[in-house]
């Protein structure tokens, strides 16, 4: 059992025969009335995004999500496949199962498949990622203004925000939870 007062980003509970992950989490203390836990929760199987207060004393059951490390294969159409490493089954994920920070991994990449009771309802990719800048603007001598960024397109397509001194053929780090140029590789 877990109390909505112990709720963290990330964590699974059942709440009405339904599995619920929190994807963001505020402790609210008034200064008239009782405290209270406002969150954002997505139902895992579903995929729909509810906001909810819940009472820092409503006690919920943990759901138990399996966390199953797979290598990314490759995509054909809206489907990517996934390789289970211990028994080398390929596995096809719907692309709606996968969500925006998936675009930082690139093919024979290890990643975590999330289920639920056999239902797969996401994919956790590495929390760091190395990229090549394949595209991005040259830097100009002079501009050395604090913290000035320029976009740069990534291997994989995605486009983030990197600092000016970076260059076309470049490999830099990113941190896939936020999307973020962390340093160059």
């Amino acid at each position: 059992m877990i109390s909505a007062g112990e709720f963290r980003n990330g964590v699974t509970f059942d709440m009405d025969g339904n599995v619920f992950q929190i994807i963001e989490f505020q402790h609210v203390k008034p200064g008239k009335g009782a405290a209270f836990v406002r969150t954002k929760i997505r139902n895992v199987i579903s995929g729909s995004v509810v906001e909810k207060t819940f009472n820092p004393t409503d006690k919920f059951p943990t759901a138990f999500i399996e966390r199953k490390d797979m290598q990314y294969l490759y995509q054909d159409g809206d489907l990517y496949y996934f390789m289970d490493n211990e028994t080398y089954e390929n596995i096809p994920i719907n692309a709606d199962k996968l969500g925006d920070n998936f675009k930082f991994v690139k093919e024979n990449t290890d990643v975590k498949v999330l289920s639920y009771k056999g239902v797969v309802f996401g994919v956790e990719p590495p929390f760091f990622v190395e990229l090549e800048v394949t595209k991005t603007d040259p830097g100009f001598k002079g501009d050395t203004a604090t913290n000035a960024t320029k976009p740069a397109t990534v291997e994989t397509g995605a486009e983030i925000k990197v600092p000016l001194f970076i260059e076309e053929g470049d490999r830099i780090r990113i941190d896939t939870r936020t999307g973020e140029y962390m340093e160059r590789a």
